[in-house]
């Protein structure tokens, strides 16, 4: 049985590595701002963990604290020798299931101009079989634009009008603000 619980400091320092090699350097926080923003509170590591090995399977970062009671799960990732296991559903269950007294979940997906299309449907189809649907967002981190999804818990789906102040209040609880400047570039949506 799969089970989660929440990393250290020392067992980011072994994620980050893995991080790196699943995420693009543009859209990845720096180190240094997540152990920060880990000791405020504001983040947390999550580790999926088979229950009777003590193995971890799966991780996700989560910034836990912000505005209109949201999360956003900023990195999830499974180890790369449990993929195509259906470890990936398993974990994805019980994030949403550590989160469902918050009013939603939010989701990116950074859109580089060399991404496989395929990479993006399958990711966009992972995430809307839990629930997450589109929302119209004008924001890019790293320069590439961000496909935003939520997944209504408490809340609702309708977050257009408001969706870039929680984007830039998540944020700013991992960056200092020049970092934030040149990592992200946010826009409100048009009515």
């Amino acid at each position: 049985m799969l089970k989660i619980r929440t990393g250290t400091h020392r067992e980011l320092e072994k994620y980050y590595s893995l991080m790196r090699e699943d995420f693009d350097e543009k859209e990845l926080l720096p180190k240094l701002y997540i152990h920060k923003a880990m000791l405020k509170g504001d983040m947390e590591l999550c580790l999926v963990y088979d229950e009777q090995s003590g193995i971890d399977l799966a991780y996700a970062l989560v910034v836990k604290r912000g505005i209109y009671g949201y999360v956003l799960l900023k990195y999830f990732g499974v180890h790369p020798w449990y993929r195509e296991q259906g470890i990936g559903v398993q974990a994805m269950r019980l994030i949403n299931k550590r989160y469902i007294n918050k009013q939603g979940i939010l989701a990116e997906i950074t859109v580089f101009d060399d991404e496989d299309d395929q990479l993006l449907r399958k990711l966009r189809k992972f995430f809307a079989r839990f629930g997450y649907v589109k929302v119209d967002s004008d924001y890019k981190i790293g320069g590439s634009e961000v496909e935003l999804m939520v997944k209504p818990i408490m809340g609702n789906e309708k977050i257009e009008s408001f969706a870039h102040r929680m984007i830039r209040d998540f944020y700013s609880r991992c960056l200092s603000p020049r970092a934030m400047d040149k990592m992200i570039d946010i826009k409100p949506v048009k009515d």
